[in-house]
């Protein structure tokens, strides 16, 4: 559909094109979304992206995203501290809270060790991992990045750091398909997943 060179158009559909997964045809029909409706939801629209991009940060203790100086999770002192969950992504703390069944608190790393794509352990929050099991309060780390060859080599790596410590290691259960990601997941697949955990 052209859109005549109108040229704030041309730039929301641009914008649109930039997120991931979003084609052409997709930031249209989304550009074009966002000017059938009333202005004033419009405007909050782009309050809400603006608000979200300004407020929101890390949590300083597990590198999760929270609009505070500690992510809710961090905060309640319901959950058990002994048990760390790893994970790569935010997105992957909001599946497993979705399961019900996770107690514990989380580190998100931020990514993978990924050699050919650049990334490697200092590029990751591995220190801020490291200084969270310095005070003896944690029992067990439960290796829960993607089952993909960047995700087992990450968690080999972290495994090797931390077992020395005598903190027990352990890996989600294959009910998570190889080379699949957790944020795809369903609720029943990650509850599986964490009864089944494997020492590493």
């Amino acid at each position: 559909m052209a859109n005549g060179n109108i040229v704030p158009l041309t730039e929301l559909i641009a914008q649109f094109e930039r997120l991931p997964g979003i084609g052409k045809k997709t930031a249209q029909r989304l550009a074009f979304s966002i000017l059938e409706q009333p202005p004033e939801r419009a405007e909050k629209f782009a309050e809400a992206l603006v608000n979200a991009r300004r407020k929101i940060h890390f949590c300083k203790v597990c590198q999760s995203l929270t609009d505070m100086d500690v992510c809710s999770i961090c905060g309640d002192s319901e959950r058990d501290r002994s048990v760390i969950c790893v994970v790569e992504d935010p997105k992957d703390v909001m599946a497993f809270e979705r399961t019900r069944e996770y107690g514990g608190t989380y580190h998100v790393l931020h990514g993978v060790i990924s050699p050919l794509d650049g990334v490697g352990p200092d590029q990751l929050r591995i220190k801020e991992l490291m200084a969270r099991l310095g005070s003896g309060e944690v029992t067990e780390i439960i290796m829960a990045t993607n089952p993909t060859v960047e995700g087992e080599a990450t968690a080999s790596y972290l495994s090797r750091l931390i077992k020395p410590m005598g903190i027990k290691v352990t890996r989600l259960a294959y009910g998570i398909p190889v080379g699949g990601d957790l944020e795809y997941a369903d609720e029943f697949t990650l509850a599986r997943a964490l009864e089944g955990r494997n020492e590493i």
